[in-house]
């Protein structure tokens, strides 16, 4: 079984690109089902955040090409566009870089533990869609397994930093003191909920969440004695919020620029703190062409995540150790249930011809045969039987010039220094 993770990442793609090839919620199941039957996979997930969009796929003869075209035409994108902003790994490399995602070692935040939920739901999203398969499903286990054993022997996970860790150093940098400011938070997911619990801790001022349902906003606002509002109540309160931290899966922007200059004037241009994390993006980027306003992407927390991760590059370079070691026992179990079908598949066939031989040696006997020459003579055709596909296998081998299957037959049938005399007289025994 092969298997390939095709993606899109902060690395190689700005958000201008990662916005276009995301995939909502809402088009997860569609997508993953057209993905298994237009791409020719056996097994299919995907991941998308707001830093990466990624496809994972088992088979055992795959087409990276088509996977390539197959995100271009779902996207409305040309293939040269996917090629350029996009990597590839394959085999062993696809399940490396399954698990150094899963472990935090490829995101922005190096560490992060928020992808790891991330891979949960992609995971669950294609098991709920049908198209995990038990391949894909058997690496996805492995890949939880190893992000948890780096987060439980490293140091990966101290001195907490991540997206939304670094939106509130920022702000910490525009405000300083964060107990005077208002922040109105967009969304209720759980970088919006990291965001509100960083706020908290800082003390800021007044917490509120909007959300496109009351019940979820006030979920996350009541235990920090914030206050709830919906989405279409922003305009009415934005004029009051120095700080603006958006994080929605909405697929058109939720904040425009008309609505950020009205609450500019109503402010007399006291100027405002904003954060889009969101992919595709939730604030025109527009607004950041208004003065009074500093508005950031993800893109643009990097300098302020580099300061955070000096520590945990020790803790990388274990993480990474531990990685290629789970990589490798990985291939290795692989290989092995490879072997178990062909075993099965061996054991199937010995035993219709064990049964094809007892039913005539049964038959002998009911007849009144002897019964030490009927059992002698089903052992000897059993034994033929079982001796004959392998011996002219081997012989169709060897005169092939395939002389490496001499010695996988010796080991294989645990002959020893014994093989060549035993060779040739078994290969002639059911001649």
């Amino acid at each position: 079984m092969g298997f390939i993770a095709l993606g899109i990442n902060h690395r190689t793609a700005g958000v201008e690109v990662r916005e276009r090839v995301s995939f909502s919620p809402e088009q997860l199941p569609d997508a993953l089902q057209r993905l298994r039957a237009e791409a020719g996979a056996d097994e299919v997930a995907i991941l998308s955040t707001c830093n990466r969009t990624e496809l994972y796929c088992a088979q055992d003869r795959l087409d990276a090409e088509r996977l390539v075209e197959w995100v271009a035409r779902f996207h409305g994108m040309t293939a040269d566009e996917i090629r350029r902003s996009s990597y590839l790994h394959q085999d062993a490399g696809a399940v490396n870089h399954m698990m150094r995602v899963a472990a935090g070692l490829d995101s922005l935040v190096l560490g992060e533990p928020q992808i790891l939920g991330q891979m949960k739901d992609a995971w669950q999203a294609a098991r709920t869609a049908g198209t995990l398969g038990p391949y894909l499903d058997r690496l996805f286990q492995s890949t939880f397994s190893m992000a948890k054993q780096v987060r439980t022997d490293t140091a990966i996970g101290e001195n907490p930093v991540s997206v939304a860790f670094a939106a509130v150093s920022l702000a910490r940098q525009i405000f300083a003191d964060l107990r005077r400011s208002t922040a109105l938070l967009i969304g209720a997911g759980e970088t919006i909920g990291l965001v509100a619990r960083h706020l908290f801790e800082q003390g800021v001022g007044r917490i509120i969440v909007a959300n496109r349902t009351l019940q979820r906003a006030e979920l996350l606002s009541e235990p920090l004695g914030g206050q709830a509002i919906v989405l279409t109540q922003i305009p009415d309160i934005l004029a009051e919020c120095d700080v603006v931290i958006s994080s929605t899966a909405s697929p058109l922007p939720i904040l425009g620029k008309g609505a950020v200059e009205r609450a500019l004037k109503q402010r007399r241009h006291k100027p405002m703190f904003m954060v889009d994390i969101a992919v595709p993006r939730d604030i025109e980027p527009e607004v950041g062409s208004l003065s009074d306003v500093y508005l950031y992407t993800v893109d643009d927390l990097h300098e302020v995540i580099e300061e955070n991760l000096r520590s945990r590059q020790g803790a990388a370079e274990a993480a990474e150790r531990l990685i290629e070691l789970g990589t490798g026992d990985f291939m290795q179990r692989l290989r092995a249930l490879a072997a178990v079908d062909v075993l099965r598949s061996y054991r199937q066939k010995a035993e219709q011809a064990r049964d094809q031989e007892l039913q005539k040696a049964l038959a002998k006997l009911q007849r009144g045969a002897d019964p030490a020459l009927v059992m002698a003579e089903m052992a000897r055709m059993l034994t033929n039987k079982l001796l004959h596909d392998p011996s002219v296998q081997l012989k169709q081998m060897t005169a092939q010039g395939r002389v490496e299957a001499l010695a996988l037959a010796q080991e294989l049938f645990a002959l020893g220094d014994s093989a060549p005399g035993n060779r040739n007289n078994s290969a002639q025994g059911d001649s």
